[in-house]
């Protein structure tokens, strides 16, 4: 059984764990191995983004817990893209994660649905997000909420620049 819940500061190290090792697993062969490790040295570990943001109040995560291990979340946040100017109040999906041996069990459309409904909540006029280019995967289940594709914004590994497609859905 999966259980839903928003995350804990205790949650930190084992929720940064499995995000690195989904990033890696999903994108470590889109770069040279140079650039992958400086972007996860960014990224994760007691330095790293992941645990910075979890700290914010301003962020939300949503977390998916089975038998005491995380298998998946959501991050929402104020948007960063820039397609967003016009929408103040606008939110964004800044990641939603789910481990590979979870696919198929319905955890990211639950957590897509907690990210929608509490945008909505929030009084959000859209929701935005950003996906790499070459995951199709992730691109056909933004496609199938309705997110269209609005703009382009360049996301850096290391020394290369990767083309993300920025996404978003009208609330």
């Amino acid at each position: 059984m999966i259980d839903y819940r928003d995350a804990r500061p205790g949650d930190g190290p084992a929720l940064d764990a499995m995000a690195r090792e989904i990033w890696i697993a999903t994108f470590a062969h889109t770069a040279p191995a140079a650039d992958i490790a400086a972007y996860v040295a960014t990224a994760y570990g007691p330095d790293g983004a992941l645990l910075r943001d979890l700290a914010d109040p301003a962020i939300h995560f949503r977390l998916a817990v089975e038998d005491g291990r995380i298998v998946g979340y959501a991050k929402l946040t104020k948007p960063w893209v820039v397609e967003a100017a016009n929408d103040p109040n606008a939110l964004q999906l800044s990641q939603l994660y789910v481990v590979a041996d979870r696919h198929g069990h319905g955890i990211a459309q639950a957590l897509m649905a907690w990210t929608i409904d509490t945008a909505r909540g929030r009084g959000a006029p859209a929701l935005f997000l950003t996906v790499f280019e070459h995951n199709p995967r992730a691109r056909r289940f933004y496609d199938r909420y309705g997110f269209v594709h609005v703009g382009d914004y360049a996301f850096h590994t290391g020394t290369q620049i990767d083309r993300d497609e920025v996404m978003r859905l009208m609330l």
